[in-house]
């Protein structure tokens, strides 16, 4: 495949490497959801999950729009403190089409998890308009989960190990 076309913007042809063409030491940056409500999204990560706000920020112009691909586009930012991930909670203008709330088990289902001490005491603290999956429970692991949706319908796993 010629160069020019590999790297042409929108080209989904997924090229399969055993060896990296650059060492990119690469290390986690951020986790991002876009959210339709930034305000209602971080009241639910911070007044529910108590993650910490560490930034709040705006970004626009063309350099961000062709960026991310969005003509016009600019977001609003908040940052929040996961136990030292860093969740990027974002929302865009113009905002694009929700999609629709998708089962784990389809490809390309996303999850944010979380873990935490006291599963069953976070669990019955949860406010009563917050969606669960289930209630807690114990896998053939070990590991005690319980899966909860925030505002935008996003999965969010409760853990404890």
């Amino acid at each position: 495949m010629p160069a020019a076309e590999r790297k042409r913007p929108g080209n989904r042809r997924r090229l399969l490497r055993a060896v990296p063409v650059v060492d990119m030491d690469a290390t986690a940056h951020h986790y991002a959801v876009t959210v339709s409500d930034l305000e209602r999204a971080v009241e639910f990560y911070h007044g529910v999950l108590d993650l910490e706000v560490r930034s709040r920020f705006s970004v626009g112009g063309d350099a961000f729009a062709a960026g991310v691909g969005i003509e016009g586009a600019s977001a609003d930012f908040a940052h929040l403190d996961a136990g030292g991930v860093r969740l990027e909670l974002v929302e865009y203008a113009p905002e694009g089409e929700a999609r629709p709330e998708g089962a784990l088990n389809q490809s390309g289902a996303t999850h944010l998890g979380l873990e935490v001490e006291d599963l069953d005491a976070v669990y019955e603290e949860l406010p009563d308009d917050i969606e669960t999956l289930s209630e807690p429970q114990t896998t053939e692991s070990g590991t005690r989960i319980c899966f909860l949706r925030d505002p935008e319908g996003t999965l969010v796993e409760l853990l404890e190990t």
